[in-house]
C-alpha cells in the first residue's frame, strides 16, 4: 500500500487488512523508556483530534502500544496497525519509538498536524501498516543561524518540531557572529547588553544599496536556552551550540574591545557589524582571550548537558589573518610557540579548545578550515566548502558531517526565475537536494565509516523573519530528510517522480503546520522581494 510517507521507510507491507480506528476510548500503553513519546502523542494527536488518549493497561486492545526491543537499531522501529491490539510501535530505543510515532502521525493524514480538531466528531483512522524502518545516518541535522537575524524563542521551538516531523535529530544552533551575540553569559554581561544589538542592517546582499534602519537584535536568556535544550531532548534531537572562534567575532569585540587586535586597530571604536561578508576583525591570540572564552564555554557546557550536546562547535571558518600579520602580539605568539605561520596560530587556538573540551568530556567540531595548520586527533569537521575538506578529514581518521554549500545550503535560491526573493548562490531545486549524496564516490571503506552523516545549513543574512526562513527551508528540507534517513539508490537512479508525488500529500501536512514554503509553481506575490539585490551564481555548482 502507498502511504505517501516522507522520509520513505525501509520496508512497508500490506496484506489488505483493515486499519485502526481511533475513538475516545483509545488509550496509550507505554513501556518503560517510552514516556517521552507517550507525552508527545497525547499532546499532539490528543489536541488534533480531541482525544484524551488515557493510559492503558497491559491487556488493553484499543490502544497505541509503545515498546522497546534492543534487538532493533537504537533509532529503528517497527509499526503495525490493525492487528486486533490497535497500533504497536516498537523501537530499538526511546528515539526509535519516537520516530515510529512520527510515522503514525503521517498515516493519520494532514489533520493530525493541526493544533485543534477541524471536525470534533471525526474518528481518525490509521490504515493497515506493517513498517520496518531505520535511518541511514546517525547525524541528520539542520543548522539555523540566529546571529544574522534573530529568531524569537518560540520560532526556535517550532523549528525543533519541524525537524522532528522529518526525523531529523541534530539541531546546530549558530549563536554568535559579527552581526550579533545571542546567548546570555552571566560573567560577561556586555556580550548581550552590547553584542546582541546592531543599529541597522544591510537589506539584501552586501553590494545592495538598501538599508533597514530599524535596530535589530535579541538574545536567549539562560533559561530560554535550558528550555530549548529540554524541548529538543524530549524530541530526541541533539543540540550542537556554535560559539565562533577566532573569526566571525566582531560582536564580541564590540562588547569587550580587549578581545580584538588592539595593537593594530582601534577596537574600542568597533560596533556590532551591520553588513555581510568576511570580517577582518578577529580575536587576538592572547591568554586573556583564551581565558575569556573558557569562561564562556564553561557556561555553555552547563546550559548544554553532555547527554544532549556531546559536540561543541567552535566555528573556525573564514578567519582572516591580516591583523595577525601586522600584530606584534600575534607575531610574538608565533615565535613563542615555534609556529610556522598564521594558519598554525589558528590551529594552536583550535588545539587549545579541543584539549579544554576533551578534558570536560566533550568533542570539538568546527568548519573545515580547522584542518589548515593541523587538526587534533579527536576533533570532527563540518565540511562546508565542498566535499574536499570532508574527504581529507575522513581519510585522516576524523569524523565528518557533510554539508557542502554547493548542495545543501538552503539560503541558495530554489529557482532561476526573476521572482525569487533576494536570490543568493546557485540554483538548488527540490530535485537537486533530493539527488544530493552525502558520501562521495571513491572514498575508502574505512574513511566512509567516519561520515557521521549530513546536515542542511540555513544562513539568515537575507532572511529577516520566520516566513523568509520557511520559504528557503521548505519544501527542500523534506527532500534532504529523505536523503539523510532512507536507503536511496545512487543519485541518478533515485525515483524523483515518486518523491514528487508523495510531496503532494506532504504539502497538505506543511499547510496544516502553517509552514510558509515555496509553492511548486513559484513564489506567491507576498513572498517576492522585487528590487532587492542578491548574488545569484549561474550554471551548475562545482563539485569540489
Amino acid at each position: 500500500m502507498d502511504m505517501d510517507l516522507i522520509p520513505a521507510p525501509v520496508h512497508t507491507g500490506d496484506d489488505g487488512r483493515c486499519g485502526f480506528l481511533f475513538d475516545p476510548s483509545t488509550t496509550i500503553t507505554a513501556a518503560p523508556g517510552t514516556e517521552s513519546t507517550e507525552r508527545w502523542l497525547r499532546t499532539t494527536l490528543g489536541a488534533a483530534f480531541a482525544l484524551p488518549l488515557a493510559p492503558g493497561g497491559e491487556d488493553a486492545t484499543n490502544t497505541v502500544r509503545l515498546n522497546i526491543d534492543p534487538a532493533l537499531e537504537p533509532e529503528g522501529y517497527r509499526l503495525t496497525t490493525g492487528t486486533g491490539r490497535g497500533v504497536e510501535i516498537t523501537g530499538g530505543g526511546p528515539a526509535g519509538v519516537f520516530w515510529g510515532a512520527q510515522t503514525l502521525r503521517q498515516l493519520l493524514g494532514p489533520e493530525a498536524f493541526r493544533r485543534a480538531p477541524v471536525d470534533p466528531g471525526a474518528r481518525p483512522a490509521a490504515p493497515f501498516a506493517d513498517i520496518e524502518d531505520h535511518p541511514r545516518f546517525g547525524w541528520r541535522g539542520m543548522m539555523l543561524d540566529v546571529a544574522r537575524h534573530f529568531l524569537p524563542k518560540d520560532d526556535v521551538l517550532r523549528y525543533l518540531d519541524l525537524l522532528a516531523a522529518h526525523k531529523l535529530n541534530v539541531f546546530h544552533f549558530h549563536l554568535t557572529d559579527d552581526q550579533g551575540w545571542r546567548i546570555e553569559i552571566k560573567r560577561h554581561p556586555r556580550l548581550t547588553e552590547v553584542g546582541s544589538w546592531r543599529s541597522r542592517t544591510k537589506h539584501g546582499h552586501r553590494a545592495s544599496e538598501l538599508w533597514d534602519e530599524t535596530p535589530h537584535g535579541g538574545f536567549y536568556t539562560q533559561d530560554d536556552i535550558r528550555e530549548i535544550v529540554a524541548y529538543a531532548a524530549e524530541r530526541h534531537i541533539r543540540v550542537v551550540p556554535e560559539i565562533d572562534i577566532p573569526g566571525h567575532s566582531q560582536a564580541a569585540i564590540a562588547a569587550y574591545p580587549e578581545l580584538g587586535n588592539a595593537d593594530v586597530v582601534d577596537t574600542a571604536a568597533l560596533t556590532v557589524w551591520d553588513t555581510w561578508g568576511i570580517n577582518a576583525n578577529v580575536l587576538a591570540p592572547t591568554d586573556g582571550t583564551l581565558r575569556f572564552f573558557e569562561g564562556v564555554l564553561e557556561e555553555v557546557l552547563d546550559l548544554f548537558p553532555a547527554a544532549t550536546s556531546p559536540f561543541i562547535h567552535i566555528g573556525g571558518d573564514e578567519c582572516r589573518k591580516e591583523q595577525w600579520k601586522e600584530s606584534p602580539t600575534a607575531q610574538a605568539r608565533i615565535e613563542e610557540f615555534g609556529l610556522a605561520n598564521e594558519d598554525e596560530l589558528q590551529s594552536w587556538i583550535i588545539r587549545h579548545f579541543d584539549a579544554w573540551l576533551t578534558a570536560r568530556g566533550r568533542r570539538l567540531i568546527g568548519w573545515d578550515e580547522i584542518l589548515e595548520g593541523g587538526l587534533p586527533a579527536g576533533a570532527a569537521v563540518s565540511s562546508w566548502r565542498g566535499y574536499g575538506g570532508g574527504i581529507a578529514a575522513a581519510e585522516a581518521g576524523h569524523d565528518v558531517v557533510m554539508c557542502p554549500e554547493q548542495h545543501v545550503y538552503l539560503d541558495h535560491r530554489q529557482d532561476g526565475g526573476p521572482d525569487e526573493p533576494m536570490p543568493i548562490g546557485f540554483v538548488r531545486t527540490l530535485e537537486d537536494v533530493y539527488r544530493f549524496e552525502p558520501v562521495p564516490p571513491g572514498l575508502s571503506e574505512e574513511a566512509a565509516r567516519h561520515i557521521l552523516g549530513t546536515q542542511a545549513n540555513v544562513w539568515t543574512e537575507v532572511m529577516q523573519n520566520r516566513a523568509r526562513v520557511d520559504y528557503q527551508v521548505f519544501p527542500r528540507l523534506a527532500a534532504f530528510a529523505e536523503v539523510a534517513w532512507s536507503p536511496l539508490p545512487p543519485s541518478a537512479e533515485r525515483d524523483y517522480t515518486d518523491f514528487e508525488r508523495r510531496m503532494t500529500a506532504h504539502y497538505a501536512r506543511l499547510d496544516a503546520l502553517g509552514v510558509d514554503y515555496r509553492p511548486p509553481g513559484g513564489p506567491l506575490p507576498r513572498q517576492q522581494r522585487p528590487g532587492v539585490l542578491g548574488r545569484p551564481l549561474e550554471g551548475p555548482p562545482p563539485n569540489v
